[in-house]
């Protein structure tokens, strides 16, 4: 077993996600937020929901809406992560970002949110990257807000009773709207 420390962006991969791809983005999505594979990463929602946190449905949605990608990003052949990049007009909306547990906290975060800053920038024009977070998320909030991400107050209603979005473990849950400039 090779343990030689790799560089985040190691012999990345970023591609558009395809039909082909839903399960397996499904399964990355899942096991980096709900049930216990999701606690060996530090992105888990295990304590606050229970349940799904997306379905193949909704990811074959992202894939086939025209103002959206599903950007996939793959190490060695293998799908590490992904995120959905839409376009909204003079902003674009991030969503959907899933890391691999085991390879959460090396750095892989911060590569692909440059590169989805920088796609959306590019293929878009767009000068805002827009997205929500559940407002009790505070290490989470905390780790956008070191990227440049400014919380903005605005709060939307989280979906209780659609179990499509998980099974609420509290009753506090809300989303809260994130906003960064992008640079030229």
């Amino acid at each position: 077993m090779d343990t030689t420390p790799r560089p985040a962006d190691a012999e990345l991969t970023f591609r558009d996600a395809t039909e082909a791809d839903v399960d397996v983005l499904v399964a990355l999505i899942e096991s980096a937020y709900r049930g216990d594979s999701s606690r060996s990463g530090w992105t888990t929602e295990a304590d606050i929901l229970e349940g799904q946190r997306t379905d193949p449905e909704g990811v074959l949605d992202v894939i086939k809406s025209p103002d959206s990608r599903l950007l996939t990003v793959e190490r060695d052949g293998a799908v590490v992560a992904c995120c959905q990049l839409e376009h909204r007009g003079d902003a674009a909306y991030f969503g959907m970002f899933a890391v691999a547990p085991g390879l959460q906290g090396g750095g892989l975060g911060r590569v692909i949110i440059a590169e989805a800053e920088r796609t959306v920038r590019e293929a878009w024009g767009v000068g805002e990257m827009h997205m929500t977070v559940i407002s009790v998320r505070d290490e989470l909030i905390a780790w956008y807000e070191r990227r440049g991400y400014r919380r903005t107050g605005r709060m939307s209603p989280f979906p209780y009773g659609d179990e499509r979005f998980g099974v609420p473990q509290r009753d506090d849950l809300a989303f809260e709207l994130l906003v960064k400039t992008l640079g030229g």
